[in-house]
């Protein structure tokens, strides 16, 4: 049976994401080869790599004849961020792959996730000389450039991945404009946003939105006050495929190797982030009105008698804050909806798409396509599986 070193702060909810992967392929599942015999795991502690270095790792896992590592190995990157979990393997030597998120995109996530609410001003609050956290940055700067905003971005950079000097975090946040979004590299630094908010009188969301990568549930709801929106991570799975990784290695040592790479699935929204903001009083009165009553039959007539302004100049000024037509704001907004409701609920897809407003279940289902990139019941099979 595999011996599986995992070497990770099992003190954070994307480290246990991981686990639990391994542990579920280790066990077999519906669909796949059950019966594998239990896999033989031992939890290292971040301690032991920094007390011993790689070296005393590797010396370790020969000792204890290990089939595999999944770790981290640089001690100045930090977890929850994907690019420094390994997977090596022994078998005639070692190969190494990485476990990696789609970075890029979840910073275009974070970015769109403001710009929906109305936001002008945009920022990101990073970890110094990370590169997921710098691929996270540039996702979110292209995605803001691309909508015509990146001259209203700043960024600040923590030297340290999970201890933060709180004076010079509070200068920069104090410097900003407000209302601002600052997306920061994980949920550690967005809670560090929180506290620093807090102790320099910076209220969120209506001054300050926020919002974290990985949907750590502790950290996010029990330790942020308020409780933090959150960019989902399909860690549960990268887990299962870096075990499925290590069970070929085994089988086929001379096997290609391939990154795992984790995917963002979804934002869990909070009260960090429930405001709507604008300059434009109008904008911010139609952007409210749309979030409050999506479930209902919406539409962008609805809209335009809610406001005293033509239709053109409505669509034009709408346009101006959010990068989208006001039908295509509603559309995209409930098909979010729909999709959070799929992964969250087992009821049929039917009774949630005419409780959010959908009364025509082939267009819902092709609008939904159009923007996810796949059906309905599709969507929750892949999010599930």
């Amino acid at each position: 049976m595999p011996r599986i070193i995992l070497l990770a702060d099992f003190g954070e909810g994307y480290a246990n994401s991981l686990l639990r992967g391994v542990v579920k392929y280790s066990k077999g599942r519906e669909g796949h080869p059950a019966g594998r015999g239990t896999w033989v795991l031992c939890k290292m502690p971040l301690s032991y790599r920094d007390d011993h270095g790689l070296r005393g790792v590797l010396e370790w896992a020969l000792r204890w004849k290990a089939d595999g590592i999944i770790a981290q190995f640089s001690s100045d990157r930090g977890a929850g961020g994907g690019e420094d979990a390994v997977a090596l393997f022994r078998q005639h030597g070692i190969a190494a792959t990485n476990i990696t998120s789609a970075n890029l995109t979840v910073g275009e996530i974070g970015a769109t996730h403001f710009l929906q609410r109305g936001l002008r001003s945009f920022a990101f609050y990073g970890a110094k000389g990370v590169l997921w956290s710098q691929k996270r940055v540039e996702g979110f700067v292209g995605e803001i450039a691309r909508h015509g905003f990146k001259g209203n971005f700043s960024q600040y950079h923590n030297p340290d991945v999970w201890f933060y000097d709180s004076t010079p975090l509070m200068e920069w946040l104090v410097g900003l404009p407000v209302p601002v979004g600052i997306m920061a590299c994980n949920d550690a630094h967005a809670h560090h946003l929180v506290e620093a908010c807090s102790m320099c009188g910076l209220r969120i969301p209506d001054q300050v939105m926020v919002l974290g990568v990985d949907n750590d549930e502790f950290v996010c709801t029990t330790l942020s006050d308020p409780p933090l929106s959150s960019i989902e991570q399909d860690v549960e799975r990268g887990g299962w495929e870096a075990a499925a990784l290590i069970e070929r290695m085994i089988e086929e040592p001379e096997g290609h190797l391939e990154d795992v790479v984790v995917n963002p699935t979804r934002i869990v929204t909070r009260q960090s982030t429930e405001m709507y903001a604008s300059e434009d009083y109008y904008i911010s009165l139609a952007l409210r009105h749309i979030h409050q009553n999506i479930d209902q039959r919406l539409h962008v007539e609805d809209i335009v008698r809610l406001v005293p302004l033509s239709r053109r100049l409505l669509e034009i000024r709408f346009r101006q804050v959010t990068g989208l037509s006001v039908y295509s704001y509603i559309s995209n907004l409930r098909v979010e909806r729909f999709a959070k409701r799929l992964l969250e609920t087992d009821e049929g897809i039917v009774e949630i798409a005419l409780e959010l407003g959908f009364h025509d279940y082939k267009n819902v289902a092709r609008q939904f396509k159009n923007i996810k990139g796949c059906t309905p019941s599709e969507f929750r099979v892949r999010s599930r599986d």
